[in-house]
């Protein structure tokens, strides 16, 4: 068994004993990008696993180890990971846990930190802790990120957000329901293997794979019969976590809409995008902000890939850029505007509108105070600039209950279901007048 090591200020190491024997346990968030993570780690000789588990214990464990003051996704997120542990179906002597942090303002810099004192109270303080960050805030001996590496986790993420794209165009008109969950599986298992022999990263490679994918969707029969389009916004755990939002894709199909979830792919780059601007904002390193800038060119011109890809098949929409977002928000909220998703919520919300999706849910967790201000705090703006938009904030934390949520949803369908003629003429061109026209 590996010996327990610690730094010197007194914080439990991952060694490189432990990545030989540990499982790594990850919290779940969006099911086919996190697919992709969890097999990337796995090529890299990591035993990795996806919790997916989503019953109310999770929430009571949650309340039980962390501070009922705490933003709900937090209390999600710690409570998944030590019910996991707790469970009995783990060596709690042979099990490491995973978590995100971005080093921003926002509390989920702090989660890694309150999971750590819910171990500690729960009496498994031996079990470590791995920060998940392109930020440098933490380091351990067993897991580290090289630049390999990170292009494959870059590339795990672009065909993610791309699959699920395609697929979410698919799934409420299939004629042979599974038939985009199957395809999704085929080209999980194909790009897996395409990135154990170092290739499907570059963007030549992607350029040849992603028009496959987009061509393999569209060939799915469709029944063509129109369904409203309700696109999905808010902070970016419930916004995509099932476990989060009470599996509101699968509702939303289940009530015969079309679901139109921004991905990932803009989340990263606004977060590079908020280093860069903090030094024109507040000063600082040049060279940090020169190392922004070109991984944000990077990951554009994967997002442009993408973009281009799907446009070679007309019965399938394409995603909008992170520039498109950037040009959207000026008169609505500034670029310092950054706290958790900031202007980007603003913006996605935009973006929705004008692409032709009025009919948007924006998921608002407890204890997200920049969520409420970017997300509901802008709504009142939003239909005043755009009577035709159908928003509808549904708030998520421990006491709500999933009847009410589905309830305020059902509400914002029904006002969609007399909008379709008119989102079904409303064009990007005819959105940008009236942007002009403003």
């Amino acid at each position: 068994m590996a010996e327990l090591t610690y730094d010197k200020t007194g914080r439990l190491l991952f060694t490189k004993e432990m990545k030989k024997e540990y499982t790594l346990l990850m919290p779940q968030m969006l099911p086919v990008t996190f697919t992709f993570l969890r097999r990337v780690f796995e090529l890299y000789g990591y035993n990795a696993e996806i919790l997916t588990t989503t019953h109310r214990g999770i929430v009571d464990t949650g309340l039980k180890y962390v501070h009922n003051d705490t933003c709900y996704p937090a209390l999600l997120a710690i409570g998944q990971l030590l019910d996991a542990v707790k469970s009995g179906k783990y060596d709690d002597r042979k099990v490491a846990l995973m978590i995100t942090q971005t080093g921003g303002g926002c509390r989920a810099s702090n989660y890694i930190h309150l999971l750590r004192k819910a171990l500690e109270k729960a009496g498994l303080s031996h079990v470590p802790v791995i920060s998940l960050n392109i930020s440098g805030l933490e380091k351990n001996p067993g897991f580290s990120l090289s630049v390999p590496m990170v292009r494959r986790l870059a590339a795990a993420m672009i065909y993610g957000d791309f699959l699920t794209w395609c697929a979410n165009q698919i799934r409420p008109y299939e004629v042979r329901k599974g038939a985009a969950d199957l395809l999704i599986t085929h080209w999980t298992d194909e790009i897996v293997t395409m990135l154990g022999h170092g290739k499907a990263m570059s963007k030549k490679d992607m350029r040849r794979i992603l028009p496959e994918i987009a061509a393999d969707f569209a060939q799915i029969p469709r029944d063509g019969a129109p369904k409203p389009r309700v696109g999905i916004v808010g902070e970016i755990y419930v916004k995509f976590a099932p476990l989060g939002n009470n599996n509101l894709e699968e509702f939303l199909l289940g009530e015969g809409c079309e679901p139109v979830v921004p991905g990932l792919t803009d989340f990263l780059i606004f977060k590079i995008n908020n280093r860069s601007i903090d030094v024109g904002l507040y000063r600082g390193s040049k060279l940090k902000k020169a190392f922004c800038d070109v991984f944000q060119k990077y990951i554009e011109g994967l997002q442009d890939v993408m973009i281009d890809a799907i446009k070679t098949q007309p019965s399938l929409r394409p995603m909008g850029r992170f520039s498109d977002l950037q040009r959207l928000i000026p008169g609505y909220l500034g670029y310092g505007n950054k706290m958790g998703e900031g202007w980007l919520l603003t913006a996605e919300m935009l973006e929705l509108i004008h692409s032709g999706v009025p009919n948007i849910v924006c998921t608002q967790p407890f204890g997200c105070l920049p969520n409420h201000v970017a997300g509901k705090g802008m709504i009142r703006r939003l239909k005043d600039d755009y009577p035709e938009s159908n928003i509808v904030a549904i708030d998520y934390d421990p006491g709500a209950t999933r009847i009410n949520q589905e309830n305020r949803v059902k509400l914002m369908i029904a006002n969609a279901r007399e909008q379709i003629p008119a989102a079904a003429t409303h064009t990007p061109e005819a959105s940008r007048q009236t942007q002009r026209a403003r």
